[in-house]
């Protein structure tokens, strides 16, 4: 579909993120893992605004436009997209009852006609029917509050810390019949070692090296504006590729022949401000370090100048790149484009796409303060929508954590507080558009992360298994000695919103972070304790039993190596036997670290059985 561009002078990304649109001045402080950009100016007072769309309201689908039309003004909106209530109608978000009163299936009696048709009924008897009455009311009403998760309404779910909330639908599944099918096994061995590690290059400022894929052979990691593809057991460089500028975004998902998509900037970063615009997109084979095409493209907001990115993904044969110019996709063989931004009346873009099984836009239109936020399941080749599915008023943003099933996070109305990006998920049908379930993540509780600005940025969140899985926040173990913390992962049904009995227990003094599916398994880090070495263990997804597949060294020196990385600004990869830790930004060498203090590398490498 044609991607329109957003109100001209629209502010970029508030927290930032590399390929940002517009140069930081030399004094702005960077933001959570990334510089941030200076906002453009406002729209001025009297910026024409408009008209705006009646919405179907949080929750229900919407029609999607026609592809490649203007969506034209329609009449007034109400509320939430709803028409006014009638008298005695409940607001939104309450459960609804029948005509007819119901509790969680049972009717309320009427009472018996009396005898003779005429006659009223006895006292003691209807002392009698009112007491029946009131004991199936209190049963009733009972049964309905349990199945309603405790009355927060239909569709919509709250953590409990990994409790269970009720056994309806597929939540209470005791793990029958899910879980398994992992290409990872432990090996005989899982000792692990170091095998190397690469130091980080010298930069003149803060550099973004976000990205990173594992080949048969080789780990690959951007460099300064170029990439470099390291021997898997060795370290040794087998080959680089230089670009024009630096890699300023890389896709998650790579073809089943190692090529990737990646954003890289047109020119090399001089001083003072180390800043170029992040308007290239090509293809790399990983196993040959080529640069299979690479292409820019015009339009929308950005006139006649090349579209700014800020990151990309790949599904089936479709290349497509999002951000606050509007979004853009190409075709996976040759580069060339299937769509573009274009400007439209309704001030609306694709700020990014989720890649994988599927490809699901975030679009947003409107103004920027308070925008309509869309999620669209897209045909990957033509861009068409296939269903959509409108966020809840606050949602300012929206994050892909999948896009088959259809899962998506966001922080609506700022309330998560603490940075995560996230307060809560929504399990979406993606091929009605309609929401299954709202999954309420409490900040204090969870620990998953999204950069909310960015479509597919979240980290330690899975789905798989027709499940959610998050770790909770870290807390006091069993033990209660100093440092003694730990947490767990726990999964959510994606039908129902409801916690599963399961959960995996990362045991005293470690904290679980996922890092990826494998299969019905999860693969996660168990970050250590500062007197032993962190370990991969595959979780089964459906007992959420775990078995260990590499343990690292506890050695000082090793263990010093390995947290030598914050787990909130690296990327974690396994695979065969195989661990990276790599940095997502390098900025300029600090002084200690010439007078002996801690040594800062750009990724290390551990291994069990090479």
């Amino acid at each position: 579909m044609t991607q329109p561009p957003p109100p001209p002078n629209q502010p970029p990304d508030p927290q930032g993120g590399f390929g940002a649109p517009t140069p930081p001045p030399p004094q702005q402080q960077p933001g959570y893992g990334y510089p941030q950009q200076p906002a453009q100016p406002d729209p001025g007072y009297g910026y024409p605004q408009q008209p705006a769309q009646p919405d179907p309201g949080y929750g229900h689908p919407q029609q999607p436009p026609a592809y490649g039309h203007p969506t034209a003004p329609q009449q007034p909106q109400q509320y939430g997209g709803y028409p006014p209530q009638q008298p005695g109608q409940p607001p939104y978000g309450y459960p609804t009852q029948p005509q007819q009163p119901q509790y969680g299936g049972y009717q309320q009696p009427t009472p018996p006609p009396a005898p003779g048709g005429g006659k009223k009924l006895s006292a003691q008897l209807q002392i009698v029917i009112a007491a029946v009455v009131a004991v199936v009311l209190i049963i009733g009403v009972g049964i309905w509050y349990a199945n309603s998760g405790g009355g927060d309404g239909g569709g919509e779910a709250k953590g409990t810390g990994g409790t269970s909330q009720g056994s309806s639908g597929g939540g209470d599944t005791g793990g029958k019949g899910l879980g398994g099918g992992g290409e990872e096994k432990a090996p005989a061995n899982t000792r692990a070692k170091l095998a190397f590690q690469v130091p980080e290059p010298k930069v003149a400022d803060i550099t973004d090296v976000s990205g990173s894929w594992i080949t048969d052979k080789a780990f690959v990691k951007p460099g300064v504006n170029s990439l470099v593809a390291y021997d898997l057991d060795k370290g040794t460089v087998l080959w680089t590729l230089p670009l024009t500028g630096q890699v300023c975004g890389a896709s998650r998902h790579v073809t089943a022949d190692d090529r990737a998509p990646i954003l890289f900037e047109a020119t090399k970063r001089v001083g003072p401000r180390y800043y170029q615009p992040c308007t290239e997109v090509g293809v790399v084979d990983l196993k040959t370090g080529k640069l299979l095409w690479s292409t820019s493209v015009t339009g929308g907001s950005a006139g006649d100048q090349k579209v700014r990115f800020n990151e990309v993904t790949l599904s089936g044969a479709t290349v497509a790149a999002g951000g606050t110019d509007g979004g853009a996709a190409f075709d996976l063989a040759n580069g060339n484009p299937r769509w573009k931004p274009q400007a439209n009346d309704q001030n609306c873009y694709d700020m990014g796409y989720g890649g994988g099984e599927g490809l699901v836009a975030v679009r947003r239109c409107g103004q920027y303060d308070s925008p309509k936020v869309l999620i669209q399941n897209l045909n990957p080749t033509t861009g068409a929508p296939i269903s959509q599915y409108q966020m809840p008023p606050g949602a300012k943003y929206a994050s892909v954590v999948s896009t088959k099933p259809l899962v998506v996070a966001s922080d609506v109305g700022d309330t998560a507080g603490d940075g995560s990006g996230i307060s809560d998920f929504f399990s979406i049908d993606e091929k009605t558009g309609k929401l299954k379930a709202k999954i309420t993540a409490d900040a204090d509780q969870y620990a998953a992360r999204c950069r909310s600005t960015e479509v597919e940025s979240c980290s330690q969140a899975l789905v798989g298994n027709g499940r959610l899985y998050v770790p909770t926040e870290e807390h006091e173990g069993s033990s209660g000695e100093y440092g003694d913390e730990t947490n767990e992962v726990i999964a959510f049904d994606l039908a129902t919103g409801r916690t599963v009995p399961e959960k995996a227990d990362a045991g005293d003094k470690y904290t679980l972070v996922p890092l990826r599916m494998d299969g019905g398994n999860l693969i996660a880090y168990k970050a250590p304790p500062y007197d032993k070495g962190g370990r991969i263990v595959s979780i089964d997804g459906g007992t959420m039993k775990e078995t260990l597949l590499l343990e690292n060294p506890g050695d000082k020196s090793i263990h010093d190596v390995e947290n030598s990385f914050s787990l909130n600004g690296a990327e974690l990869l396994y695979r065969d036997g195989r661990f990276f830790i790599s940095e997502t930004m390098v900025s300029k060498p600090r002084q200690s670290t010439s007078a002996g203090g801690i040594k800062e590398y750009l990724l290390v490498s551990f291994s069990v059985g090479h």
